[in-house]
């Protein structure tokens, strides 16, 4: 019977040291048990019982430690949380550039995006696309100078007509001096409306259409954003 419970300690004791299910009150539930039960004529060296002893001891620290870690960290997701939250909501009313190359439609008058160039240019076009993918609208350009230019569409197509709410996106190409296409970097625009907080993380509204905060690639002084159309 001794041996038995000796064996289901040394087993509980690998169990526990492996990260598992056993705890420490399970733990000294066990030693209890081992003592109650040890023959009488032959009790437990007091080596063997020492050496259990301390690995109740380190097991409880470990338990005490990883409680603690878990504790530390939860309160500091929630204290940057809070902090991140906080400081997002004083970007409301600032401009910004987006990463995104969709232009959404939800009623407004017109929205507002840009590109950049790396040199000079004779010719820029600007094009855009419905969820289709069919291309409803384009725009030219000429000779445009390196560096960033804004420009707004009112939502009409090719004919003048205004397209239906939804999403668009565009694409912008331009080739240099020699006829090669020149690679353009492209930026949503819009100033910040809102901010809305969730499980899933902080959104920005931007123009009404909510955005990520990993959309953001530029926070802008609040200037007037124009360009043609």
């Amino acid at each position: 019977m001794v041996s038995s419970v000796q064996n289901q300690v040394n087993t509980y004791t690998a169990t526990a040291q492996g990260g598992k299910a056993m705890d420490k009150e399970a733990f000294l539930e066990l030693m209890i048990a081992q003592l109650q039960n040890q023959d009488p004529m032959n009790p437990m060296d007091g080596t063997e019982y020492a050496a259990q002893l301390a690995q109740f001891t380190s097991l409880e620290q470990l338990t005490n430690l990883n409680d603690s870690m878990d504790a530390s960290i939860d309160a500091n997701y929630y204290l940057t949380q809070s902090i991140n939250n906080t400081m997002t909501a004083t970007l409301i009313g600032k401009d910004v550039k987006l990463t995104s190359t969709t232009l959404q439609n939800i009623g407004q008058d017109d929205i507002s995006f840009g590109y950049k160039l790396p040199v000079d240019v004779k010719t820029v076009t600007i094009k855009i696309y419905n969820e289709s993918g069919a291309l409803i609208k384009t725009i030219e350009q000429e000779n445009n100078s390196a560096g960033e230019h804004k420009l707004s569409w009112d939502f009409s197509d090719n004919n003048g007509t205004k397209v239906p709410n939804g999403k668009y996106t565009f694409k912008v190409t331009a080739t240099d001096a020699k006829g090669e296409d020149l690679a353009i970097s492209t930026f949503g625009l819009g100033t910040i409306d809102g901010v809305r907080f969730s499980e899933s993380g902080t959104a920005l509204l931007v123009d009404g259409v909510e955005y990520s905060l990993a959309d953001v690639m530029e926070i802008l002084n609040n200037t007037s954003q124009g360009g043609g159309k």
